[in-house]
């Protein structure tokens, strides 16, 4: 289990560096961006707004899809001693947030997706995804990950799989502004430094992972907004 979960964590590791090395200094979600892109150029707002407060779910998830997204988004990205998973960068905050803004147009997929994991797991298991012990909750993942998992019409159990595990990646790494990375969890994983305005030349050129003491988000690089 533990290599497993190593192995995972891995994986993702190596996806998020890949997504903040591309996305600049804020590390935006490129469907998140275009959405606040779009809000500033048709109300003349700026493009940066912070969520307010969130006990993890409420803006669309209801308590039992919550619970088991955070249950899998955990086993995507399992947490450990020192290293922070899922749950530790509120990760369930940002997907729960996403879907009721920029990913609104996913609401159905999600509602359908949890409906047929949950049919899924009664019918295999005969109890629900959140009440598998890990070892078995690998075993759907897996089900899921190569189109085995039955009872899945519309979306493909593959599909679903990718776009937890995509969002996983999103709220671990993205800007806090968005949700989720809770006190830059993710960034201090990866050695991200953040929206950091300038570096040096030797800055640029080091291959260190950055060990300074702060780490900026898109919120203190926000503009001011006067009356």
């Amino acid at each position: 289990m533990l290599e497993l979960d190593e192995a995972r964590r891995a994986f993702l590791l190596r996806a998020a560096m890949t997504a903040v090395a591309g996305a600049g200094v804020g590390a935006v979600p490129t469907s998140l961006a275009q959405a606040q892109q779009h809000h500033q150029q048709s109300a003349a707002q700026p493009a940066v707004h912070q969520h307010p407060p969130s006990t993890g779910h409420g803006a669309f998830l209801n308590a039992d899809d919550a619970a088991t997204v955070a249950a899998f988004t955990e086993r995507l990205m399992p947490g450990a001693p020192g290293k922070p998973g899922a749950l530790d960068a509120g990760v369930l905050n940002y997907i729960d947030l996403a879907l009721a803004g920029a990913y609104a147009h996913l609401q159905d997929f999600y509602r359908r997706g949890l409906t047929s994991l949950e049919a899924y797991c009664q019918k295999t298991y005969k109890t629900s995804f959140v009440a598998l012990g890990a070892a078995r909750q690998d075993e759907v993942i897996r089900a899921l990950e190569t189109g085995k998992a039955t009872e899945f019409g519309w979306p493909r159990p593959q599909a679903f799989f990718n776009t937890l595990r995509t969002h996983t990646i999103e709220g671990m790494f993205s800007d806090p502004i968005y949700g989720g990375n809770k006190d830059f969890a993710g960034w201090r994983l990866v050695g991200f430094p953040g929206a950091i305005p300038v570096f040096t030349t030797e800055d640029m050129l080091s291959k260190e992972a950055y060990a300074g003491k702060e780490i900026i988000g898109l919120q203190a690089r926000a503009p001011v907004r006067r009356a």
